[in-house]
């Protein structure tokens, strides 16, 4: 099936120069803008796209209008070059899912932070999340919900004090924007959750050779090492790569900033030339497996 969807429908920022791309996805869902000081990083050594990823109208959101929207953007941006897909948190979950339904598209991924995809992976998250929440964040929760009653609004402030939280010696928490889209975030989110709930994820993830490296703090209360192991049973061949007294989103954090951006930029830059070597996926149409 040919889908006629265009990119021109989102918002994509590109940063940087040059025949190799990366393409960054932000998390939340809906936390458009957070990968922002990233991808401008990346942008100084490759091309990188940043989409903001489409937001709530009166159809209801899925992964798989997630996993279209980037199929357009690598389509029509990406120059018949097979991008790296950096994601973060559920951005690393939608680079997954998009490398299952189209193996052939990419060079590379990198996961982040990535969110869980077992029960016990989300309990486990839930466990440490509350440990870590302190009697002041749980009062300015509270004080979220009583006190704003604009729920676009309440997610961006709420998503500011989360990375705070989940971080270790966080710089600082620039978000793009101040609202952000609650109901975009409920659908997709609760569409992941049915997914894995009948079965769909990770099994379909036994579709991906690409290279994957899932990158995790050893704070981050997403269990990064449970994850991994939840993955491997369909990803044989994923790389795991701890970093130490870092948490959820490294770029922010001053003590893990500095390992976190030499491990990244040594990986990509390993298989962005092993990509090139290659060959683009316009060049090996024969091996594509896009179900058109």
């Amino acid at each position: 099936m040919v889908d006629n969807r265009s990119v021109s429908e989102l918002v994509v920022r590109e940063y940087g120069r040059g025949p190799e791309v990366v393409i960054t996805l932000h998390g939340g869902p809906a936390a458009s803008g957070d990968v922002a000081p990233l991808a401008r990083e990346l942008g100084k050594h490759w091309r990188v796209l940043e989409p903001h990823q489409r937001g709530s109208s009166s159809q209801s959101l899925s992964v798989a209008t997630h996993v279209e929207d980037l199929h357009a953007l690598v389509e029509e941006r990406t120059h018949g070059r097979r991008p790296i897909l950096v994601g973060h948190s559920w951005g690393a979950m939608l680079a997954l899912a998009y490398a299952a339904s189209r193996p052939a598209r990419t060079a590379g991924l990198v996961l982040i932070g990535c969110g869980t995809f077992s029960a016990a992976g989300r309990r486990e998250f839930e466990r440490r999340l509350d440990a870590m929440l302190t009697p002041d964040n749980r009062a300015e929760i509270a004080r979220l919900e009583r006190h704003e009653p604009d729920a676009n609004r309440r997610l961006a402030m709420l998503g500011r004090l989360m990375t705070r939280v989940c971080g270790y010696d966080v710089e600082n928490v620039a978000m793009e924007l101040d609202v952000l889209d609650a109901r975009a975030h409920e659908q997709t989110w609760a569409d992941m959750i049915k997914l894995q709930g009948d079965g769909v994820y990770p099994a379909a993830f036994a579709a991906i050779d690409a290279p994957v490296l899932l990158l995790h703090g050893d704070v981050d209360p997403h269990p990064g090492s449970l994850i991994a192991d939840d993955l491997r049973r369909y990803i044989p061949h994923l790389e795991y790569l701890e970093l130490a007294q870092c948490g959820h989103s490294p770029w922010l954090e001053r003590h893990a900033r500095d390992a976190f951006f030499a491990s990244l930029k040594t990986w990509i830059e390993g298989h962005t030339h092993k990509a090139e070597q290659e060959g683009s996926f316009r060049g090996h149409s024969e091996n594509l497996n896009d179900n058109k």
